[in-house]
């Protein structure tokens, strides 16, 4: 597979990965639209909140730059960790969501560029993007190792990747709150397979960057 091919792949399972419980926040997010409360304001939202998450990962890429891709794979333990500690969790955990009040009643001006600019304003835009990077701040870990070793191109493809996949995941949830029997599905099962994932993408990032060529035995 192509550096680029890889960097896809890698981009793809990373965020479906550790954005699982993230389509579970947006159903409720979708369940509450009303007069007030758009779904401009989550997708927004949504896009602000990843974005920061985004920016706070991006040391990995550049602390990548100035140490071997071999021991930036050992960055890989991370996902690998968090991973076996979900699987040693219980099942009881439950995440808690923050829920969007009601208590804004401004409406929206009618001219569509203002509508825009109003949406990225209003306070329920900031409501979700709060929610969004309170509930991936998780993900840091997991992008740091993922964003450290990457050439200039790659980490372009994994971020073109991620905020596509933004978007693919508000029609998800959009399209699972109208569907409550498939959305029961995902949040009873989905949780179970993230942390093999987890444990997945961690031994791949460790071997697509040489990291197994540091033990001794496998020289």
């Amino acid at each position: 597979m192509s550096q680029l091919g890889t960097a896809f792949t890698e981009g793809i399972i990373a965020f479906a990965a550790t954005n699982i419980d993230d389509i579970l926040i947006l159903l409720l997010f979708f369940s509450q639209i009303d007069s007030n409360f758009r779904r401009r304001h989550i997708f927004i939202g949504q896009y602000l909140g990843f974005a920061a998450i985004i920016l706070a990962s991006l040391p990995g890429f550049f602390g990548g730059l100035v140490v071997s891709r071999e021991w930036i794979g050992l960055l890989g333990i991370l996902p690998i960790a968090i991973g076996i500690k979900h699987l040693l969790e219980k099942d009881e955990d439950t995440t808690e969501v923050q829920t969007v009040s009601n208590d804004f009643t401004q409406t929206s001006p009618h001219n569509r560029i203002l509508a825009v600019i109003w949406s990225i304003l209003h306070p329920y835009t900031y409501k979700v993007a709060a929610i969004t990077i309170a509930n991936g701040g998780d993900n840091i870990s997991i992008y740091i190792p993922l964003f450290a070793g990457q050439s200039l191109s790659s980490l372009g493809v994994i971020l073109i990747v991620f905020f596509v996949m933004v978007a693919i995941w508000c029609a998800i949830a959009y399209l699972l709150s109208r569907h409550p029997a498939i959305a029961y599905i995902l949040s009873r099962y989905g949780k179970h397979i993230v942390p093999f994932v987890l444990i997945g993408l961690g031994v791949f990032i460790m071997y697509e960057r040489g990291t197994f060529s540091l033990l001794p035995w496998l020289k």
